[in-house]
């Protein structure tokens, strides 16, 4: 199985919506597992803690899945923030949606080169999931730490737009924001703020180029 694994070791906050290691804690590795379309397993939790003690990962961390190639990661930096994606965009969805509306797929719609007797069209159809793992070199207050995961969300979203994609990510999107554990906290972590600023910018460019870089893989 393929996976991204970011050692940091001591010294660092998280905050996370991952299913290992969510919340705000002390974290010193990140977890972005790859599996294949259709994962069925019912314990997703024991799974990724079983990849993360095979990779050699001690201590408190946190640990993602994506159907994403992570192979093809994404990463950008702006002054010191630095954000790491893997973009899978089979199911984009809107946020907000009408109840019961199933979200639809963006699939290679080549319809003519459909066989008989078959329902989908011949080609290559990516399922995937946005995962963001994204640092800064300072302290944040818990405060700012769910303020930068805001920024990363709407940086997130602005880049999937300006790619093309009519959406606000997809259902099973997951985020980390790491920050240091010593030092005078930064108060803010919105996008006018100084490390907001820098984070929303490294995100953006990140998934942009992701976002880019999928539909491109998808298409062929």
């Amino acid at each position: 199985m393929a996976s991204l694994l970011w050692r940091f070791g001591p010294g660092w906050r998280m905050i996370s919506s991952a299913m290992v290691g969510g919340g705000i804690g002390p974290r010193e590795w990140v977890l972005n597992a790859q599996v294949a379309a259709g994962y069925s397993r019912m314990d997703p939790v024991d799974h990724l803690e079983e990849l993360a003690a095979g990779l050699g990962a001690a201590g408190p961390g946190v640990g993602m899945l994506t159907a994403a190639s992570v192979a093809y990661y994404t990463a950008a930096e702006d002054g010191g923030a630095r954000a790491v994606a893997t973009v899978g965009l089979r199911v984009p969805t809107w946020a907000a949606a009408p109840e019961g509306r199933p979200d639809p797929e963006l699939a290679p719609m080549r319809q003519s080169a459909v066989p008989e007797g078959r329902a989908e069209p011949v080609g290559r159809i990516v399922p995937g999931t946005v995962n963001i793992v994204a640092a800064v070199p300072v302290a944040l207050s818990d405060a700012a730490l769910v303020n930068a995961v805001m920024t990363v969300t709407e940086a997130k979203t602005q880049a999937l737009l300006e790619a093309g994609f009519p959406c606000t990510g997809t259902a099973s999107d997951a985020v980390c924001v790491a920050a240091r554990a010593e030092g005078a906290e930064e108060l803010f972590g919105g996008p006018r703020s100084t490390w907001g600023a820098r984070l929303a910018r490294a995100v953006h460019a990140a998934v942009h180029e992701g976002a880019q870089g999928w539909a491109g893989r998808d298409r062929r």
